[in-house]
Order: structure tokens, then sequence, then C-alpha cells
């Protein structure tokens, strides 16, 4: 009697309560993270006057967070796929929380006859911070892309993507606030010990948070192989364009409301913030709208690179403009758009890649890719002081952005191209991560 065979379905996950609760913690952490990188911004004009640094010098103290973030990502990615992605977060935020309030006591320090000025001990300090912070984004993909499938990704990252905003718009706001009362050196003392308050939380729930995996527990892939996959190289180019415009705003934005448009301390803590709310609030909807048009049937792939392409041309149309128009409301107005266009390629990019890596290799190929696209963080602050030092105007610095967010545009649709998920080759006996947590 011939017998019928049916082909299972496949399997429809859900992440539970637990992954939920991660995920509003790893949003609140991130918000935290940028508070941390970003209030540098704030600082600037009160660490100008009382170290006496030049415009270069005050590029430079951007860059440096961004050599040791960017370089230490690969590190980042391996120390993840060894060890629980939980703890290895856990570490860094703790690292970099810590170095963020001794940055409040940053001087002229005399160590074995030799002197380090203030400007070198906030250098040293500003790379330390990238120390800590450079485990974040590769934990974060290897958490996300392990607790939520690819329906609910694009709102997951979503979510962590208004972390990232909303926390400078609050730094922005209360670190204004806190340098008039504490002092810069109050202000990043405070910040530091505060955010020591979320590890509490953080580790009741890492021994417990157990992550997917959408393949057998193979090992990664290797990072050559990585990097053998043309796809890789769009998302490096697009990131490093998306991050340059970012990197951009996050660190001169409150400079050029001060001393370009000259608006007073009681509105600069409004307006500086306003952008960064306005990228928070249409980063979190086009997530929710990118994961709706992929439950309805639309392929994924698509949905993702229309949606960042769309968000880097829009804000490159909008961005330029706002610099030359004279009118206060009207420029204020066209650079609000450019941020609320740039969320559409921030809450979708790593959503991204995340659809392209699959979770076996979301660690590495975010880390690789971090550590390349991040360079955009040591060019842009640099770059930007070196323009001001030489033209005493923002117009070229917003010019030179424009022209890289049209490359990263080009990173993402056409080097990227149309292709499904990336099949990694196989190894014949696989290899158990160390302190993983397991599939349950």
């Amino acid at each position: 009697m011939a017998t019928s065979t049916l082909s299972p379905k496949p399997v429809q996950w859900r992440p539970t309560p637990l992954h939920w609760f991660a995920l509003a913690l790893l949003t609140i952490s991130v918000g935290i993270n940028y508070l941390d990188r970003g209030n540098l911004s704030v600082a600037l004009s009160s660490i100008e006057r009382e170290v006496h640094l030049s415009k270069d010098q005050l590029g430079l103290l951007g860059t440096a967070f961004f050599v040791t973030y960017s370089l230490l990502q690969i590190v980042a990615g391996k120390l993840i796929d060894r060890f629980n992605v939980n703890w290895v977060y856990a570490a860094g935020f703790f690292l970099w929380s810590g170095v963020t309030a001794l940055t409040g006591f940053a001087r002229d320090v005399h160590v074995l006859g030799f002197t380090l000025d203030a400007f070198a001990v906030l250098f040293i300090l500003r790379m330390l911070l990238g120390c800590g912070e450079s485990v974040a984004y590769p934990a974060y993909a290897k958490i996300l892309a392990g607790s939520f499938p690819e329906r609910l990704r694009g709102t997951a990252n979503a979510a962590i993507d208004v972390g990232s905003k909303i926390g400078p718009a609050i730094g922005i706001m209360l670190g204004i606030e806190l340098v008039q009362r504490l002092s810069w050196r109050g202000m990043f003392i405070a910040i530091g010990v505060v955010s020591m308050v979320w590890l509490l939380p953080w580790c009741l729930v890492a021994g417990r948070l157990t992550l997917r995996q959408d393949l057998s527990p193979m090992p990664a892939p290797s990072y050559r192989e990585i990097m053998s996959k043309r796809p890789f190289w769009g998302t490096v180019l697009g990131l490093f364009g998306g991050n340059y415009t970012w990197y951009f705003f996050l660190t001169w934005l409150p400079y050029y409301f001060e001393h370009e448009r000259h608006y007073t301390h009681d509105r600069l803590a409004f307006f500086s913030s306003l952008p960064f709310w306005g990228v928070g609030l249409s980063a979190m909807t086009a997530g929710l709208v990118s994961d709706a048009l992929i439950r309805s049937g639309r392929q994924p792939l698509r949905v993702r690179q229309g949606t960042v392409c769309l968000g880097l041309l829009g804000c490159c149309g909008f961005m330029l403009p706002a610099v030359l128009i004279q009118n206060e409301a009207l420029s204020l107005s066209f650079l609000m758009v450019a941020c609320l266009l740039l969320g559409l390629w921030s809450s979708n990019h790593w959503a991204l890649t995340q659809t392209l890596s699959g979770a076996r290799a979301a660690g590495k190929w975010t880390g690789l890719q971090n550590c390349m696209g991040n360079f955009a963080g040591v060019a842009a602050p640099w770059i930007t002081g070196s323009i001001l030092g030489a033209t005493h105007q923002f117009f070229f610095a917003f010019a030179v952005s424009c022209i890289i967010l049209l490359l990263s545009t080009v990173g993402y649709w056409f080097i990227v191209g149309k292709c499904s998920s990336i099949e990694w080759s196989t190894q014949e006996t696989p290899v158990p991560v160390s302190g993983q947590p397991q599939v349950r």
C-alpha cells in the first residue's frame, strides 16, 4: 500500500516575553551607549576654553573614539562567537561607563618623568571608550538574529536604532543642563556613574536568555569567507556613507547651531536635540512598515534595500539646502526632514545585514562590517574639523557628507544587488561554542 509523505511545514517560531524584555533593556543600553559617546559634543566649547584646544584638536578628540571602536570590532566578533554574548556585552558596558566617569577627572598627568597634558589624557580616554563600546553592535546582531524571526527583525532593529537616536537627543538636553550646573567634568562623572545602574537588570537576564540559531550549531564562517562575498562589500560601503553623516551630526551639530546659527544656551538644548528625536521617530515607523511589507509577501531583501536607499537619497536632497538657507525656521525644517529620512536607513540597514548573513554569521559579519564602516567616525570629525579650520564655515562639510551619501546608495543597491541570504560552506563536525546559550 502506497504511503504519502508530507513535507513538514517550516516552524513559525516566536520570541518569548524574556526576549522582548531583553530587547527593551538593549534599547535603553544603546541609548546610554550613544549618550556616552556623544556627550563630548555638548562639552566641546567648554573643553576648548578650559584646555585651550584648537579646532583640529577638537576634531581629533572625536576621531580618537573611532580608532579603537573600529579596529576592535573584529576582536569583538570573535569574542561573542567564543563566549556567551550576553556576558561579553555586560563587560563592555561596564568598561565604557567607567571610562565615561573617569573623563571628568582628565588633567595633566606626570608618570615616570613623562608629562601627559590634558589633551593627551582625553585622547586616551576616548580610545578606551571605543574599546568598551566595540562589543555593542556585534552583540546586538547576534542577540537579535537569534531572538527574532525575519518578519519581526525590522521592528527589533528599529527599537535598537531608536535608542541610538534618543540617547544623543536626551544627552544633548541633559548634557547642556549638567554642564551649566556641574561643569563639563561633573557631567561626565554623573552620567558615567548613573549608567552603571543598567547592569543590575541585565545581569538578571543574561544567564537565562537563550538564542535560536537558524542553522545547526556549526561554527561561524571565517572572516576570509565573509570577505569573499560581494554583498559584504556593498554593506561596508553603505554603512560607511550612512555613518559619515550620522557621526557628522552627532559630533558637530550642537557646535554648528551654537557657532554658525548663534543659538543661545536656552534654545541650544532643544534645537540641537530636535533632529535626533526626528531620526528616532522615523526609524521606528520605518521598521514597523518594512516588517509589515515583508509579512504581506514582499521580498525581504528588496524591502530593506529600497528603504535604506530612499532614506539616504532623501537625506542628501534636503541636507545641503538646509545649510544654504538663511531663514532660521526654514533651514531647521529642511534639516529635520533630512533627519527623518535618515531614519529610514538607520532602522533597516542592520536588518539587511542580518538577512544576508543569517544568525550563524551575524556576529562576525557585523563586527567586520562595523570595523570598516566605522572608519567614517574617524574621518567625519577630523575632516569636518579640518574644513572648519580652513574655511571657517560649514557648507563644504555638509557638501562632503552629501557626496558620501550618494556612494553609500551605490553600495546598498548595486553592489549588494539582487541576492538572498548567503550560503556558507559547511563543516563536517560541528564545533560547540563555549558558554553560548543553546536553543531550547
